[in-house]
């Protein structure tokens, strides 16, 4: 049987594809030149290397930012445990991605490796060595010529923790020619909440394949740490009450650093965990904590390994998170003050920190609307605000009981999911 033809809009994308493959080539030179690609990331990217494929049923994933390969990565570990018989295969763009996956651990049966270039000749490469026998996009980093090919193979799609806000709807609708032409071949398409679902709709998605499920951010993984690290921290540390300010952002320092000083009128060997969200703002972030108490503050990109009697330790690295959600009964997560929208709440949740949150939390409305209703998340609008319930989880005494937040919806994703692998 003659397969349909493919929309004008994209085949005109692949037409270009094929004429820029020269250009994806001199880019990633560049950016390997520049230290943003590595030799064995460009040759991936490329299609020149694969690792060998397992025998058997593969799924594959493609993300593009840490918290979505994250995601992803839990939701292969809840399919690896009901399908022993699969393998899993994620890919990613970015090597901050790929970096977090290997540091946190990989599911059982699972590997990494960047995604090709969207041109057909690489998207063919890569399908021809993997032959998936199904293929996941989580949000929205969708590109035509990787998916066409999957399409020419018939291999079933879904599209997972989809969310658009109208803003990027508004953005995206330059191209909604394309997406007319991607989104109804995805045999199910899994919305973040009801603005995305309709967004979904008018850039193309049948509606009858959208299911509204919440995000599956709350499948993610504990982070990982080192042990060792840990331990030396924990002795060092003696029973001081900690607390952290996590992946911050301007103006939110100033915040926890005056909730910090009313915190140590009471608990005055109290330590505060500053991570601000770019670690390049260490010395910044440092400048602004040494200032608030007229004393230099240690940063741990310089060597300052260990807080010793500094009431303020700034944690200017990547990857780290695991070891200071450990470390502290209770963070502010970031985000939620300035206008970014918040942060994952679910990766402090996982390792038993409570979480506090500022009112910008819109990345994660439904999340922190249902934790906040089970008291495992606190709305907070103030140094005070902060200050007393930081307090108030020390002043417990007990662990802190919190749990990553799995409910019925995502459990509803991961069967739908199951139902599309082959038997």
């Amino acid at each position: 049987m003659t397969p349909p033809r493919q929309p004008w809009a994209l085949r005109a994308y692949l037409v270009l594809a094929r004429v820029l493959a020269p250009v994806w080539r001199q880019g990633l030179q560049r950016r390997l030149l520049r230290g943003k690609e590595t030799p064995r990331s460009v040759r991936q990217k490329l299609g020149s290397e694969y690792a060998d494929r397992p025998a058997g049923t593969l799924v594959w994933g493609h993300a593009v930012g840490v918290g979505e390969s994250m995601a992803l990565a839990g939701l292969f570990a809840r399919l690896a445990e009901r399908r022993p018989d699969c393998s899993f295969l994620i890919t990613t763009t970015a090597r901050t991605s790929g970096d977090a996956l290997r540091r946190t651990g990989l599911p059982a049966r699972c590997q990494h490796q960047f995604a090709p270039v969207d041109t057909p000749e690489a998207a063919s490469r890569f399908l021809d060595h993997w032959t998936p026998s199904l293929a996941l996009w989580c949000e929205m980093d969708l590109w035509p010529a990787l998916i066409a090919e999957t399409d020419a193979r018939s291999i079933p799609r879904a599209l997972v923790n989809a969310r658009l806000s109208p803003e990027s709807l508004a953005k995206r609708r330059w191209g909604r020619w394309l997406y007319q032409a991607l989104l109804p071949g995805f045999q199910e398409l899994f919305a973040q909440n009801d603005a995305t679902a309709y967004a979904l709709v008018v850039l193309g998605a049948p509606r009858e394949r959208i299911t509204v499920s919440g995000t599956i951010k709350a499948l993610v993984p504990p982070l990982a740490c080192d042990a060792d690290d840990l331990d030396t921290w924990q002795q060092a540390l003696a029973g001081r009450p900690v607390w952290l300010l996590a992946s911050s952002h301007p103006g939110e320092e100033e915040l926890a650093l005056s909730a910090h000083a009313r915190l140590c009128e009471q608990h005055p060997d109290a330590l505060l965990v500053i991570a601000p969200r770019a670690p390049a703002r260490g010395l910044e972030v440092a400048a602004l904590a040494s200032a608030a108490l007229s004393k230099d503050v240690p940063l741990r990109s310089t060597g300052a390994h260990i807080a010793t009697e500094a009431a303020v330790y700034i944690a200017d690295t990547i990857g780290e998170m695991g070891l200071w959600y450990r470390l502290a009964p209770v963070a502010l997560v970031g985000g939620s003050f300035a206008s970014v929208g918040g942060h994952n709440p679910h990766e402090p949740l996982a390792l038993g920190c409570a979480v506090l949150h500022g009112p910008n939390v819109w990345n994660f409305a439904e999340s922190y609307e249902r934790l906040d209703g089970l008291r495992q998340a606190r709305l907070v609008n103030s140094e005070a605000d902060v200050a007393r319930e930081v307090a108030a989880v020390w002043g417990a005494n007990r662990p802190v009981h919190t749990t990553a937040l799995v409910d019925e919806q995502a459990e509803a994703v991961i069967e739908r999911v199951q139902a599309l692998l082959p038997l």
